[in-house]
């Protein structure tokens, strides 16, 4: 059953938070609505914080919010996907639902931009929207459009509610839904004539779900057949994603690793299972991020157990490590349909990742000491072969004021701590994030969005963490590109005084695709050149403080600045276009064009 703990949150029928009717200030007694309902229910639920963006089908929904402000905080964006963006950032830092509000027409069409990398990624969020009056279906209505059609592709469950009395049901079941199974984003809507209509009667249904909502095990035999692949392994790797922190399995997958003395990889998702300081570490691998001794040390494997990723194309370096044939995989997941899915003759075990490590670590027979000291030399031989790479490549010649990205990761690293929350964009921040950024313990502090891997995603998503963190440091890793898509929430920023540090990579392109055009279309660069924005000038105008870094010297004062600090602060840094230090053509290319074989951004 779905674990529902009681809420913490006044669950009465209450508009203001006394009786039903009292007035605030100079507010008249007013009688209680459908949008008063889906206030209290959502309380219920334990929703504290919703993203969202104001529109006309739901006046209702942001007058009930006025009213509960002590209960339920609303976060003002710019723009729908950013919202999104903030919600499943939000979701992901906190490991509970995080939800979004937006209207018909215009809002629920940009929502979508928002829940896209969410929906791939495994993450639980709620969207809410407003529709228009029941009457008004089919006769091309203003902001008239098919919700329900439109949000299938990145929801696994949407519901209108048709009535008042139907919202707390169908909150709760939103809620629940959610964190069940895979998690993924779930959508209620609700027309402006339910959030009208009268219900002085209807009342919210109470408990928060838990995430995972289920701790369930896997099936004895396939335990037992894996434990003893395992046991015997000379070479046993994991490979691990995003299911380790949605599962907290944080402590079963190091009990493992050491049990085994198996070296532990993750995915960018990943990141963070286990601490980059732990000896069995390996850091991320793949062919976006991942560093050779970490790829090689994978892919030399004579048994791998992956545990909560999707292990695609990206995270598997195009399937080499570990490869379809020759390896023998064992791979945990939530979802049946997904455990063995991309490794047909994997041994398939359906659960949780917790629960399903405890009941390995109830099976393996411990490695020898001889053993567990010659593999632990094995990944620190594997880490050594990559510690000192800067650059995927030949290090280019650098431009005056241009700093390495590296470099640049590597400072922010080392001045403000390895345990500060960051948030990485596409593109350069992507590989230069994942493969440099240590961490110190276990935990999901750095967000990359790789399900999609959506542009713009990094400066919204910051808001969200730092709103399920208050009082800790973000840094937003960023680029000229995606600042263009996303610059509007730096007033977003300003406005809540969050302390989130933006640090942008200008290379004055859009530099991955630039790259990728390098690499096969024959340098024939086209629409990925545009017009260079004053970054600075713009987060100045928004009130943030700003400036543009041009040595290491330099950043490390303004690091110390902001970590002495209380507010936002934006560094804009130029850094060498991709293409001067790209390497040469890899071998992924030849004869392997399939979808994925390349890497993505």
């Amino acid at each position: 059953m779905t674990d529902l703990r009681p809420a913490n949150s006044p669950t009465s029928s209450v508009c203001t938070g006394g009786g039903a009717g009292e007035s605030t200030g100079a507010d008249a007694p007013r009688p209680r609505r459908g949008a008063d309902v889906l206030v209290d229910a959502l309380i219920a639920g334990g929703v504290s914080t919703l993203f969202g963006v104001p529109g006309d089908t739901g006046v209702a929904l942001y007058d009930a919010l006025y009213h509960r402000t002590d209960d339920i905080r609303h976060i003002l964006a710019r723009d729908e996907r950013h919202a999104g963006a903030m919600a499943d950032a939000y979701a992901r830092s906190a490991n509970r639902v995080g939800v979004v509000e937006v209207s018909s027409g215009g809002g629920t069409t940009y929502v979508v931009g928002g829940l896209g990398d969410a929906y791939a990624s495994g993450v639980p969020v709620l969207l809410l929207t407003s529709d228009i009056h029941a009457r008004s279906r089919d006769t091309g209505a203003l902001t008239e459009i098919d919700q329900t059609a439109l949000f299938s592709a990145v929801t696994k469950w949407t519901r209108v509610a048709e009535s008042a009395e139907a919202i707390p049901r169908l909150v709760r079941e939103a809620l629940v839904t959610a964190v069940s199974g895979r998690p993924a984003p779930v959508a209620l809507i609700v027309p402006e004539n339910v959030l009208d209509e009268p219900a002085d009667t209807v009342r919210p249904v109470a408990g928060i779900p838990a995430l995972p909502a289920e701790r369930t095990a896997a099936e004895p035999s396939a335990v037992a057949r894996a434990a003893e692949l395992l046991s015997h392994a000379r070479r046993p790797t994991l490979l691990v994603g995003s299911g380790v922190h949605l599962s907290g399995a944080w402590d079963a997958l190091e009990r493992l690793a050491d049990t085994l003395g198996a070296a532990v990889a993750t995915s960018i998702h990943g990141k963070g299972s286990l601490p980059d300081t732990s000896e069995w570490s390996l850091g991320v691998v793949g062919n976006n991020g991942g560093l050779p001794g970490g790829n090689a040390a994978v892919r030399n494997a004579d048994v791998v157990l992956l545990v909560g990723t999707r292990a695609n194309a990206t995270d598997t370096d195009s399937w080499t490590g570990p490869a379809r044939d020759g390896t023998t995989v064992i791979q945990i997941d939530i979802d049946a349909h997904r455990a063995g899915r991309n490794f047909p003759g994997a041994v398939r075990l359906v659960g949780d990742a917790a629960t399903v490590l405890g009941q390995l670590l109830d099976h393996l027979t411990p490695v020898s000491a001889d053993s567990r000291a010659s593999r632990r030399a094995q990944v620190r031989a594997a880490r050594e072969t990559t510690a000192g790479a800067g650059v995927p490549g030949p290090v280019p010649p650098l431009g005056d004021g241009q700093l390495l990205p590296a470099d640049v990761v590597r400072s922010v690293n080392a001045v403000l701590g390895p345990d500060t929350f960051v948030v990485a964009d596409p593109g350069t921040p992507t590989p230069n994030v994942a493969a440099y950024w240590q961490q110190s313990r276990a935990a999901r502090s750095v967000l990359i969005p790789r399900g999609h891997g959506p542009m713009g995603y990094a400066i919204p998503a910051a808001i969200g963490v730092a709103v399920a963190q208050p009082g800790r440091e973000v840094v937003s890793f960023t680029a000229d590109g995606s600042f263009a898509m996303a610059c509007g929430e730096l007033e977003t920023t300003v406005r809540l005084q969050l302390p989130v540090l933006h640090i942008q990579f200008t290379n004055h392109s859009l530099g991955w695709i630039k790259m990728l055009q390098h690499l096969y279309t024959g340098r024939r660069y086209f629409g990925v050149d545009p017009g260079t924005i004053d970054a600075v000038g713009v987060a100045r105008a928004c009130g943030m403080p700003a400036h543009r870094v041009t040595s290491l010297t330099e950043l490390t004062e303004r690091l110390r600045e902001f970590r002495d600090g209380v507010g936002p602060l934006y560094l804009d840094i130029e850094v060498p276009h991709m293409i001067d230090y790209t390497p040469p053509v890899p071998a992924w290319d030849a004869g392997r064009a399939g979808h994925g074989d390349r890497p993505v951004y």
